[in-house]
């Protein structure tokens, strides 16, 4: 543990580990198939970057998220550690030498998306790379029982059997007791070692509020607070109107859904890290892989769908281990909404085949081809062309997506790389006999050093500032380059990437495979219920949170149920002990200012209570 500790220093500037990761990195390091389970903030990607380093080899990350992939390469590489990812949107050739630079020890670390690992030339390279250690991020993901189950997690446990003696590292913050025996069936490891930390925060009070007007209540809490808050609601709808009533309210916020260009969501990210906007107003897009542990409250304007869900976004509270809270609001209509809209995730399995019908006939697919090509996709155009609505079409996809017949990559922005694929006297007499392209050329050779070696990214925007051209001038330039041979040219993109996992079936031999369309059914619906319990039960809500993913604890004396906070005549006069402002009184009931003022008004007539130099008194 010593070299892992000196690795933690020398990387990331600490000198021990938490007590939740040192067993997990033991464990790593001695090579044992584990599975790890630690709450939202509990630092998972240390407790495989480390023993990634310490062993030899090059360490192979499975990860679900495009974006998360993406930053965790870039915080590896700013800190010098050699780091790639691979995902759907590379061509061959990048994609090519990424894989010869893992072979051949030029990376410590491969990050991948599972749909990589049913190619042929991911296989191949595989059984010759060198490889420390096999690590499954969102495990939870490879399990049918799990809140976001993928298919293509299944083929993890083809990599096994090419190479058994490379120990597993399994990770996940949310998985009941079914979905852990789950991983571990799936990832055929039945001597994992299962490592798992207490869930509870005792610094993050669970509230939950019952509101029939939930926006008052929503501006009251953010005009009190002065600290970083998230906002979290179910649909882009109400993301935006939340984030206009905040507005309009002098609240400075931020928003985030999936619907935004990646520019526009970087932005915002950006905007939301360095406190230009305090605020966050997002859909569960938001969230995941960031870490900024001074968020002090995350309120949910709707119910989420899972317990699973919930107990993630409320975690991105208090990550620094100082007092935060997270506040639910509901309503009985709300709840009995979440049962329509359950039913409608679940689309007849004869729309279902309607859909994948029309999706290969979009994408000019024929009976019996199709297998492991992608296409970005755009939903709505596709929803456009066979007049089909977005909400049907976007959950029949997610039914094809499990049941094998696609992948669907989460939306993300991929910058426009440029690789020159001639020696420097090729490009040179090329620039000769074309003189109107010797200063793009001159320019990308001077400002991108490894350009020559691989498919390196550039800034177009700056590109055409420095040589005064449009952006449609530089695009034409680089296109007539490509077809001369002189460079390979992937333009940006943030479309998401849909790949068909086996070639298209005639309709006769398409099957919605009824474990796969009953048991996600049957298991969303018990999430939901769960949920439903939550939110109206008389349980200490820690205790409902870590009970439900089979771990014990005791009231956390905290919460609203263990510590009624309901603002009324009683309550209002015993806090009045000592004088408050009504900042202060706003923050200790979280409610609006009218419904403070009108509960003290009366008491003001009659000067029970009293009001000097800002506060209110006895």
């Amino acid at each position: 543990m010593e070299a892992a500790r000196q690795i933690l220093q020398q990387y990331w500037g600490f000198s021990e580990f938490r007590p939740s990761q040192e067993p997990i990195v033991e464990a790593a390091l001695a090579g044992k198939d584990t599975l790890a389970l630690l709450p939202t903030g509990g630092g998972k990607s240390i407790c495989f970057q480390v023993p990634g380093l310490a062993r030899a080899g090059v360490c192979v990350v499975v990860s679900p998220l495009i974006a998360l992939m993406q930053d965790q390469v870039e915080q590896l590489q700013k800190r010098g550690i050699k780091a790639k990812a691979i995902t759907s949107g590379m061509s061959y050739k990048e994609l090519d030498q990424t894989l010869d630079n893992a072979r051949f020890g030029g990376l410590d670390f491969l990050y991948t998306s599972p749909e990589r690992l049913q190619s042929t030339l991911f296989i191949e390279r595989f059984k010759r790379m060198k490889v420390s250690l096999l690590v499954v991020d969102e495990a939870h993901c490879i399990s049918e029982w799990g809140h976001d189950f993928r298919p293509s997690f299944r083929q993890i446990s083809k990599l096994r059997k090419i190479q058994p003696d490379v120990p597993v590292l399994a990770l996940t913050a949310t998985a009941t007791k079914q979905v852990q025996a789950d991983i571990i069936k799936q990832l055929e490891m039945p001597k994992a070692l299962i490592l798992e930390a207490p869930f509870i925060r005792e610094n993050l009070q669970y509230l939950v509020r019952h509101a029939v007007n939930k926006i008052p209540e929503i501006i009251a809490i953010c005009e009190q607070s002065n600290e970083v808050g998230i906002v979290y609601c179910q649909t882009r709808k109400n993301v935006k109107e939340v984030a206009r009533q905040l507005h309009a309210n002098g609240i400075s916020c931020g928003v985030y859904h999936g619907g935004m260009s990646a520019e526009d969501r970087s932005q915002m990210l950006k905007d939301w890290l360095t406190e230009k906007r305090r605020v966050m107003v997002a859909t569960n897009a938001f969230g995941m892989g960031i870490d900024k542990p001074n968020v002090r409250f995350v309120l949910h304007y709707d119910v989420p769908s899972s317990p699973e869900a919930y107990f993630q976004e409320a975690g991105r509270a208090g990550r620094d281990g100082q007092a935060a809270y997270a506040l639910l609001f509901y309503n009985e209509a709300e709840l009995q909404a979440l049962e329509t809209q359950h039913l409608q995730r679940f689309p007849a399995p004869e729309r279902v085949l309607y859909v994948y019908r029309a999706l290969a006939n979009y994408l000019k697919i024929a009976i019996g081809s199709g297998k492991d090509e992608a296409y970005p996709f755009e939903l709505n155009a596709f929803c456009q062309t066979f007049e089909l609505k977005e909400q049907e079409v976007f959950y029949a996809l997610k039914l094809l997506e499990q049941n094998g017949n696609i992948s669907l990559s989460e939306s993300f922005f991929q910058q426009t790389r440029v690789q020159i694929i001639v020696s420097n006297e090729v490009l040179y007499n090329f620039q000769i006999q074309h003189e109107q392209f010797q200063a793009l050329c001159t320019l990308l050779v001077r400002t991108y050093s490894g350009i020559f070696d691989q498919l390196t990214p550039i800034h177009e925007q700056q590109i055409c500032q420095r040589l005064k051209i449009s952006e449609k001038r530089f695009n034409e330039q680089m296109e007539i380059m490509q077809k001369n041979g002189l460079i390979e040219y992937s333009k940006k993109s943030n479309l998401p990437v849909l790949t068909f996992t086996s070639e298209r079936l005639p309709e006769s031999y398409f099957n919605l495979r009824p474990e796969i369309y009953l048991t996600q059914k049957n298991t969303s619906l018990a999430k939901l219920q769960a949920m439903q319990a939550y939110c109206t039960a008389t349980k200490c809500r820690s205790q409902q949170l870590i009970a439900y993913f089979g771990q014990e604890a005791l009231p956390c004396g905290h919460c609203d149920v263990c510590q009624p906070l309901t603002l009324n005549d009683a309550n209002l006069l015993a806090y009045l002990i000592e004088a408050r402002s009504l900042q202060e009184l706003q923050s200790h009931f979280f409610c609006s200012k009218a419904a403070l003022e009108a509960l003290i008004r009366p008491h003001l007539l009659t000067e029970k209570i009293k009001y000097s130099a800002g506060k209110f008194y006895l």
